[in-house]
């Protein structure tokens, strides 16, 4: 138990947006090791592509709802886009590497819709 609270404490401090989300780490996730999520393996190589996802998402923020919501969303999609990136290169299979191929693609001209549309609002995209 000290352990992982030592980890807890060493994962905050090097994270500034999960430090902002103190209040997650009493909450009960029962079986659920965050430190070892991090870690990729030849069966799971995602945790960094989703750790550095869910950080931008909680980091992204704007004047309204809407904003944060598109800024959200942008992270959103660019982790679909690194995870898709990931898996072109940790796996041969001809099928997977279509639809990573095919995500990223449609990832990228969602990214680009959302962008238009701050763009309209006078914002600046990111």
């Amino acid at each position: 138990m000290k352990m992982i609270a030592t980890m807890t404490a060493a994962l905050l401090a090097a994270s500034p947006a999960l430090a902002q989300q103190a209040g997650h780490q009493g909450m009960n996730h029962q079986g659920m090791n965050h430190a070892s999520m991090m870690q990729p393996t030849a069966a799971d190589p995602y945790g960094p592509d989703m750790m550095k996802m869910h950080e931008r998402m909680m980091a992204a923020k704007g004047a309204d709802a809407g904003e944060t919501w598109i800024r959200q969303m942008i992270e959103h999609h660019r982790g679909a886009v690194a995870m898709s990136q990931t898996a072109l290169r940790s796996t041969q299979n001809a099928e997977i590497r279509r639809e990573a191929q095919k995500t990223i693609a449609s990832q990228n001209r969602e990214i680009a819709t959302l962008n238009a549309m701050l763009r309209k609002m006078g914002k600046r995209a990111q």
